[in-house]
């Protein structure tokens, strides 16, 4: 694990920007701690900041993950706003937390209380992981889920789930990238059930029809084995490639062939550890005839070889 310093470099337009989990820690200033690849699992990235006052707001992207941040240590007085409205501040400790699912940047600043510092874990959670809880949950033909937004609140749900994670993959000499999973499984399961936002009308309108959304996905799940048709997509959602692209990604922050590499990834996760089957053949089961190929993929999308995964 290694500690850097990291300067803001967050654009100061540019209010479509949305960024990955894994890249924040390049916009934000303070001090973050980062884990080794091996443990950088692509659908939970945790980051920890050492953060000092902020006078001048900082622009933050928006995520195309849901952002959960909890206050270790310290406490501060934090000031939200989109850009050009009216700041709305809280003040919060250790034990607080934040949610976020904005589609927007937004502007922030802080002054600590009591010390120079205070301490904040910054939980991500993969789109795959929420719409496995969504599903089970909501049904099979639930709509995509939205978060409230969450400012300098307290659940001892929240807090016990991240304080566990950030022990597993900071205090044990080994690890387990299965007991982080499950833990972040349980975090979104609860996320689901308790701080899923009302559809309000009109929101995210130039996003894919909820009902076009599932009809699409449910295609992608039901055949992974299958090479990528972005035409046969397209023609499912009733749209140009373009078009259909476009609103697909607006609705998930997900390109439609980064979405189903993603939904292959959970299948063969699913499969490395509840079937006997070997890596070859859960490879061909979710489209990747090459065993190299399908190590690679796997590799680069969650952190680790499909061995190594089964056998953490």
């Amino acid at each position: 694990m290694a500690t850097t310093v990291r300067t803001s470099q967050a654009p100061t337009s540019s209010q479509d920007l949305r960024i990955t989990g894994e890249s924040m820690r390049e916009y934000l200033p303070g001090d973050a701690q980062t884990f080794t690849p091996r443990l950088e699992i692509k659908d939970v990235v945790i980051q920890l900041f050492t953060h000092r006052s902020v006078i001048e707001p900082i622009l933050v992207p928006a995520v195309v993950e849901p952002l959960l941040v909890l206050v270790l240590a310290g406490a501060a007085r934090v000031e939200e706003r989109l850009p050009g409205g009216a700041w709305e501040a809280a003040e919060v400790s250790a034990g607080d937390f934040f949610l976020t699912s904005s589609d927007e940047p937004y502007e922030m600043r802080w002054q600590t209380y009591g010390g120079d510092t205070f301490e904040v874990m910054h939980l991500y959670l993969g789109l795959p992981l929420i719409e496995q809880a969504s599903r089970e949950l909501l049904g099979e033909h639930a709509g995509a889920v939205r978060f409230r937004d969450v400012s300098g609140a307290r659940d001892g749900r929240v807090a016990y789930v991240m304080e566990q994670l950030r022990t597993e993959l900071v205090g044990e000499r080994l690890p387990s990238a299965l007991f982080v999973r499950s833990l972040a499984q349980a975090l979104a399961v609860h996320l689901v059930r308790s701080y899923r936002a009302e559809t309000r009308p009109g929101r995210r309108v130039n996003a894919l029809q909820a009902y076009k959304l599932r009809k699409v996905t449910d295609a992608m799940s039901a055949d992974l084995a299958a090479e990528f048709s972005l035409a046969k997509l397209a023609r499912l959602a009733e749209l140009s490639e373009y078009h259909f692209s476009r609103l697909f990604k607006r609705a998930t922050g997900l390109s439609p062939s980064q979405y189903f590499i993603r939904l292959r990834m959970v299948r063969a996760r699913h499969l490395l550890l509840e079937t006997r089957l070997n890596v070859i053949d859960i490879g061909l089961e979710v489209g990747y005839s090459s065993p190299s190929h399908f190590s690679q993929v796997f590799r680069r999308e969650v952190g680790v070889t499909p061995s190594e995964f089964r056998g953490s």
